[in-house]
């Protein structure tokens, strides 16, 4: 079975290269418009490798068609794409964390149905990653109320470039059975994330992690995300980058909070996950086109918090070197007494 990555930056390529270790695989499909970055592709990927600068919606002679693909290009590139190859019979997994590519997902459900595939949504870190503990907090609840995460740190450059455009704009929150918009910056709380990251002001943004949870579980009351942004970040949402982002944004972080009720008792769940986002995200993206592969997700367009079986998934995200953290109220004395 082949598999197609689209989009070749930081996450991209990490993806790529996990897949490249799946022994049912026999062989990628790689797409980029840059050719340096398909040539850099071809000399770390350990597979079977057909590489094209032509999207990976475009047939080519010869090629085997895959049965899942990947999309980690820039976000508002990956609309057109899914929707040819869904009608080809493909899965999709898209790692987009932008709002607008997230609510175009989702609007594809019944396509996928009639056509037994499935997209995921939102396949990375935040949503992705996080949509996963928030199932994974509910499953141990009688009933939810309340639903936040938040998350620190970027993945490639642009990650940070969304990043960036999405303080700026407005976010929205779901709140007694409807949308409410917020504005961005606004709703300012110091969130505590695992070691080694620890507290970050963290603010509402354009974040798609409410549509992918509120989808998954439409009788929350309160669903709402935050993302941390330093003082300079605030001030200078409004203007252009000033510096050229990074190839990788190094460490970062995601936390999860579920408040609901177990025997009519209040509860809150809390976990979190430490990790380099781009990591974090090519681990789950390239889990999730193992899976689909196996035919393990139904049909349709949903994110990962809609996900069958979350705690077996953590499991295998663990073994992959993701690591969930619990918050449990209490600090637990060591060994030597600390």
């Amino acid at each position: 079975m082949h598999v197609a990555v689209s989009g070749l930056g930081t996450t991209g390529i990490q993806t790529a290269n996990q897949l490249s270790t799946v022994d049912v695989i026999s062989g990628l499909r790689l797409y980029d418009p840059k050719p340096e970055r398909l040539e850099k592709a071809k000399l770390t990927v350990d597979k079977s490798v057909d590489s094209y600068t032509a999207p990976a919606t475009e047939t080519h002679s010869g090629a085997p068609s895959p049965k899942v693909a990947v999309l980690a290009g820039p976000a508002r590139s990956q609309i057109s794409q899914a929707r040819p190859l869904l009608q080809a019979g493909c899965h999709v997994v898209s790692i987009s964390d932008h709002i607008d590519d997230v609510k175009a997902l989702i609007r594809l459900d019944q396509l996928a149905r009639r056509n037994k595939t499935t997209v995921i949504a939102g396949a990375g870190f935040c949503p992705g990653l996080s949509g996963l503990l928030v199932a994974y907090g509910v499953a141990h609840l009688d009933a939810v109320d309340a639903i936040s995460v938040a998350t620190t740190g970027t993945g490639g450059p642009a990650c940070a470039r969304q990043h960036h455009r999405a303080l700026k704009q407005s976010g929205i929150e779901w709140n007694d059975g409807q949308w409410i918009p917020r504005r961005g910056r606004s709703g300012r709380d110091l969130v505590w994330f695992p070691d080694p990251i620890g507290a970050n002001d963290c603010y509402r943004a354009a974040l798609a992690s409410p549509l992918l949870i509120q989808q998954a579980f439409p009788h929350a009351t309160r669903i709402g995300a935050r993302m941390s942004a330093t003082r300079r970040d605030s001030l200078t949402s409004r203007l252009p980058m000033l510096r050229r982002p990074h190839l990788d944004g190094g460490p970062g972080a995601i936390r999860a909070e579920i408040r609901g009720r177990v025997n009519s008792q209040i509860e809150t769940k809390i976990y979190g996950v430490a990790a380099n986002p781009s990591t974090a995200a090519a681990t789950m993206a390239a889990l999730c086109a193992e899976l689909l592969l196996n035919n393990t997700f139904p049909p349709g367009a949903y994110g990962l918090a809609s996900a069958p079986n979350p705690s077996e998934l953590l499991a295998e995200l663990h073994g992959r070197g993701i690591v969930v953290s619990s918050f449990d109220g209490y600090l637990q004395s060591s060994a030597n007494g600390t």
